[in-house]
């Protein structure tokens, strides 16, 4: 069973086992709506929501569900609460809504709720699983937020462009014309260029992987110099 230390959750969903970089999980989204910040936080902050309520949903059925019907109640359970946050959208954020268009439906099939719900939700109490479920959602939007920031500034040259279609009018004056008078890059925006921009960071989390890795079997490695005392047992001639 994994762990319920919060440090170790945290750690998971953030960096270790984080659904974005190391599981490769939810990248039909990930890579669809990650052109500019405001949709790929509009995303995230959705997919936060619904893999949250749903982990604590779960938790506090999960004696109560057999094995036989466990996924269908799990992905009714996701669907009503995708419901609610589509819904949510519609009243507060529809311009947003209409560009995330499908995708905020399509929560409902992203592997990363359903597998939370079943590998970690289902076997443990309520507040663990709210833990786990709000770390790997933030873990999956921080990487949608940096391709999205990524892809926007290499394709139009700003950061935080249209943040009024989710924060309201209080965010009309947030753009930053980082490069002025910029010729947008197309490919930067398109779908090639999540492919393109997601290998980059996969490949960069691997290096820093691999280095801390390296760093700390030396640091194991490593003898001690403290004098030890030797015990002498039995006689000697």
């Amino acid at each position: 069973m994994s762990s319920t230390n919060p440090r170790h959750i945290a750690l998971e969903g953030l960096w270790k086992n984080n659904s974005a970089l190391v599981q490769l999980l939810g990248l039909c989204p990930l890579l669809g709506v990650s052109n500019s910040m405001v949709n790929a936080l509009g995303l995230g902050i959705a997919t936060i929501a619904v893999l949250t309520s749903s982990n604590i949903v779960v938790s506090l059925f999960r004696r109560q569900m057999i094995d036989a019907i466990r996924l269908p109640v799990f992905v009714m359970i996701i669907a009503a609460l995708a419901t609610c946050v589509e819904l949510l959208m519609q009243a507060y954020t529809y311009e947003l809504y209409k560009i995330l268009g499908i995708f905020i439906p399509l929560i409902v099939t992203n592997c990363i709720i359903l597998a939370r719900a079943d590998a970690y939700a289902s076997k443990h109490s309520v507040a663990p699983a709210a833990l786990d479920g709000f770390m790997m959602g933030t873990g999956f939007t921080l990487v949608l937020i940096l391709l999205g920031a990524l892809r926007e500034l290499l394709g139009q040259g700003t950061l935080f462009a249209n943040m009024h279609l989710l924060f309201g009018p209080m965010a009309e004056n947030w753009q930053l014309t980082v490069i002025p008078n910029y010729k947008k890059f197309l490919f930067a925006i398109l779908p090639p260029g999540a492919f393109v921009f997601m290998g980059f960071l996969i490949a960069i989390k691997n290096v820093i992987d691999t280095k801390i890795n390296a760093y700390t079997s030396i640091k194991q490695e490593k003898p001690s110099t403290n004098s030890k005392r030797v015990r002498v047992t039995g006689s000697i001639q």
